[in-house]
């Protein structure tokens, strides 16, 4: 589904992503770990297009997504559950699901009205809450809604950055219960996570970033197995 071939990416004179080159197969979940500053965010920017590839290649179901303006991205199936959720405070939970159909508004109100009650079964809070103002929510309703938010424009590939920041052990347990939930009815899931014991345990394959280089790949099994990547990112980190 998705190939990046020798990708490299930054800000200015910075390159944050340096000759990257990986692929997303339909029906994984494929997990990026790395310390922080090592560019994981900035990968799935570049993807997203919000942040533009100076060389390389993104093939997106075979189109370069290189060559697309951001807006245009969603269209093809592939989008972004940003880090810090970043919701729309003043409207409602029903009024931020639905702006994530506007892809499909020609479509009609019938296909919409049957993606809402798709993402009310998924995420039964919500439901309880679409009257609410986002703002209002918790941290780990608004990251569900976020979620929900994105699985409206019926995307081939969700990419998802960071989350479990800021939320308590339960609900982040929950949170990747969905995401396996998700892969399991057929979805495909790029996610980028700081806890990388819990990335890794839902995974299917995943990629170690350093310094904006991928240092090693493999299955996830692989990759929790591995001793180096124990001790730089797995030595504390504890998952049930």
């Amino acid at each position: 589904m998705l190939k990046i071939r020798n990708l490299e990416s930054g800000y200015g004179k910075i390159k944050a992503i340096k000759h990257v080159s990986m692929h997303v197969e339909t029906g994984e979940i494929v997990t990026i770990i790395g310390a922080n500053g090592a560019g994981k965010t900035t990968l799935l920017a570049t993807i997203a297009g919000l942040v533009k590839a100076t060389s390389g290649e993104i093939l997106f179901g075979g189109e370069n997504l290189c060559a697309l303006s951001a807006e245009r991205i969603p269209f093809l199936g592939c989008v972004m559950v940003p880090e810090g959720r970043q919701v729309f405070a003043t409207m409602s939970v029903e009024e931020n699901l639905i702006l994530g159909a506007h892809v499909l508004h020609k479509e009609g109100k019938q296909v919409v009205e049957g993606l809402l009650e798709r993402q009310y079964t998924l995420f039964p809070v919500l439901r309880e809450r679409k009257g609410q103002l986002a703002g209002t929510l918790s941290g780990g309703e608004q990251q569900m809604l976020a979620m929900g938010r994105a699985l409206m424009s019926r995307p081939r590939m969700v990419m998802m950055d960071e989350p479990s920041t800021g939320l308590a052990p339960l609900i982040v347990k929950e949170i990747f219960q969905i995401i396996v939930r998700l892969r399991d009815e057929g979805n495909t899931v790029l996610l980028v996570e700081q806890n990388a014991k819990a990335a890794l345990a839902i995974a299917d394959r995943g990629y170690v970033l350093e310094t904006g280089k991928v240092i090693v790949q493999g299955p996830a099994a692989d990759l929790l197995g591995n001793q180096d990547v124990q001790r730089a990112y797995l030595g504390r980190e504890k998952i049930d």
